[in-house]
């Protein structure tokens, strides 16, 4: 085998692993958007609908809700901060299990509406810097309207005679937010009892599997 090839060929595994670690992280962040849409009755990952519901919040003079959906934006963004800090010492790895954590001890307060839609929130903010680039390729996990668009104009591209097959890529976090939302609507639909633990299991296990991932591998999931 040449040495290109044997590139070629780490690079495909490499990549397949880090698609497969996306998807994953994806349903998982679509259950618990879900399931906290359903029980709280607020997007948890969904920033820009919570901009929106925020900015309609003050419109009406419905300040605490306004201060709530404020206080989860700032949530989310330090989340990401946070996530960044870890990744840069503990890689994916250690970002899912920050956010196993912090799913379990949303699942502890369930009856604290507000207390448990900061704790979504700021697990989900976190999660975004487990996975930030596929081969040099922007990846968002919990929301997808970059995704699509990145998508939609690849495929604009390959009418016009381009024949990447990287626009694919990008149906991944979609594809997966959409079946974890599903999963996670029809859990807190009919099992509310357990969809409130669905996603610390589901972070879980994500994370044990993250572990495997060799180092060389997962430093080249994040930006440098």
């Amino acid at each position: 085998m040449t040495v290109a090839r044997r590139r070629r060929l780490i690079r495909r595994q490499r990549s397949s692993v880090g698609l497969a670690l996306v998807a994953a992280i994806s349903f998982l962040a679509g259950m618990t958007d879900a399931i906290g849409l359903m029980a709280v009755g607020e997007f948890v990952s969904f920033m820009s609908g919570n901009t929106t519901r925020a900015a309609v919040a003050i419109a009406q003079s419905d300040m605490s809700r306004a201060l709530l959906l404020l206080a989860g934006l700032t949530a989310f963004v330090l989340g990401n901060g946070v996530g960044v800090i870890i990744a840069s010492r503990f890689r994916s790895h250690g970002v899912l299990l920050c956010v196993t954590l912090l799913l379990a001890a949303s699942a502890v307060v369930p009856d604290f509406r507000e207390a448990r839609f900061l704790l979504l929130i700021f697990a989900m903010g976190t999660i975004n810097a487990a996975v930030e680039q596929i081969e040099g390729l922007p990846i968002g996990l919990t929301y997808v309207t970059g995704g699509l668009s990145r998508f939609g104009r690849g495929l604009g591209r390959w009418i016009l005679g381009g024949r990447s097959s990287q626009l694919f890529v990008q149906l991944v976090p979609w594809s997966g937010m959409l079946a974890g939302a599903v999963a996670g609507a029809t859990l807190q639909q009919y099992e509310a009892g357990a969809a409130a633990w669905a996603p610390f299991i589901i972070a879980a296990l994500v994370t044990a599997a993250s572990i495997l991932i060799p180092r060389r591998w997962s430093v080249r999931f994040l930006l440098r």
